[in-house]
């Protein structure tokens, strides 16, 4: 027989039940502490990228919308004939080089991810090139696009401003090719503050340039598309610089190469589902616009639709950061073959969406008896437009989670 003190139990039943649950407890502690320094670290990363992208989506759609409220009070026929240029120049072509550029979100993240430093500046010249070369048959097309619209029905004064207006915007256009894959470039490898920073500057030199090139210079209402075109190019002029002489890029930018010429069904296999993608969302927009040229008060209903849609468009870069932040967070731990951690940031990043877009809704409708009044002083159209804020809180809640979830489909490269 063996001894007492080797058979004999050591606790209680009620001590060995107390000591199990302070072990589960302690477990459940353990993944509780876990899980906070995980959100805490995750929302911090996040916020790190759609902060200061947020920020720097935002100035640098106020370049157009600067312009059209310097137009805006030039006359209703101006805004009218500006806002239609506008809305035609990214239907037919800034929205196409937004799509395309949304490949390198996919390229150039998963690259990084995986540590492939090198290729990562090789998409980006293959971004720039290919999309240059997009630009050239749109740019063409541009300057017969008055008989077109007057073709489509419509106002022939507004449709021939729009003309005039257009042309000019070509500036736009080139400098948007070059753009947009420097921001990929930049988002992916998380170097998102100097963009803000360079946005707010030119944004601060746009405010002056348009009032010099409007009505100093003489040039009107098209002066609105010159200086835009102006500052669109000064930003480019910001990133690339700090791409070629900033050390932080002396692993993923080592100079031009010819490389960029190759694998050009690779990055359109890619860059088409992302163009579609983005195209059909704009689309929609851009064809109220049009649309409301129509109407039978066509100064009216579109320089109002107008301010709708600039309105809706600002409100986008919110969502648009965020976009950017969970493609980036996505493309980076798939390419580091971290699935689970991708699916992951997906979660926290549709969260903070759905916040943001209660957040707006509110704003929106506490302001939609001011809103109006920073793009026209015509009572008509300030009051048409009030009465449309509701209907754009809805849009805009809607359209920032699908925003959202269309930056987890490119970073996911689906």
């Amino acid at each position: 027989m063996e001894p007492e003190h080797l058979t004999k139990p050591l606790l209680k039943d009620e001590d060995n039940h107390k000591l199990l649950l302070s072990r589960n407890s302690s477990c459940e502690s353990g993944e509780t502490d876990d899980f906070r320094k995980w959100l805490v670290d995750e929302l911090s990363k996040q916020f790190w990228i759609s902060g200061p992208l947020i920020l720097f989506y935002l100035l640098n759609y106020s370049l157009s919308s600067v312009s059209l409220m310097y137009v805006g009070h030039l006359g209703e026929l101006e805004l009218a004939s500006s806002q239609l240029a506008v809305s035609t120049a990214y239907a037919t072509g800034l929205n196409l080089m937004i799509g395309l550029g949304g490949a390198l979100e996919t390229l150039c993240g998963q690259a990084y991810g995986a540590k492939e430093y090198r290729l990562t500046g090789i998409f980006l010249q293959r971004g720039m090139l290919l999309l240059t070369l997009v630009c050239i048959p749109i740019s063409l097309s541009w300057m017969k696009i008055g008989s077109i619209l007057v073709f489509a029905g419509q106002n022939p004064a507004i449709a021939e401003g729009a003309q005039e207006y257009i042309r000019f915007y070509t500036l736009s256009l080139f400098a948007y090719a070059v753009l947009q894959p420097l921001i990929r470039f930049l988002q992916t490898q998380s170097a998102v503050k100097p963009m803000a920073m360079f946005a707010a500057i030119t944004l601060m030199m746009h405010v002056p340039l348009c009032y010099f090139v409007i009505h100093t210079l003489g040039f009107g209402f098209r002066g609105g598309a010159i200086a835009t075109g102006i500052s669109q190019w000064t930003n480019v002029m910001f990133m690339g610089a700090y791409i070629s002489f900033s050390p932080t890029f002396s692993k993923t930018w080592t100079g031009f190469s010819t490389e960029a010429f190759q694998d050009v069904y690779l990055f359109f296999r890619v860059a088409l589902p992302s163009a579609v993608m983005t195209c059909l969302e704009f689309w929609c927009s851009d064809l109220i616009i049009l649309s409301s040229g129509l109407l039978p008060n066509p100064q009216l209903e579109t320089s109002s639709l107008s301010i709708c849609a600039n309105t809706l468009a600002w409100l986008y870069m919110i969502p648009l950061g965020l976009s950017a932040s969970v493609s980036t967070r996505a493309s980076n731990k798939l390419g580091a073959g971290l699935p689970y951690a991708a699916k992951a940031a997906v979660k926290l990043t549709v969260s903070i969406a759905v916040i943001e877009g209660v957040v707006v809704g509110c704003l929106l409708l506490s302001m939609r008896h001011i809103l109006p009044y920073l793009f026209s002083s015509d009572p008509d159209v300030i009051s048409y437009v009030s009465s449309m804020v509701p209907f754009i809180t809805v849009i805009a809640i809607l359209d920032g989670f699908q925003n959202t979830l269309s930056g987890v489909a490119k970073g996911c490269g689906w």
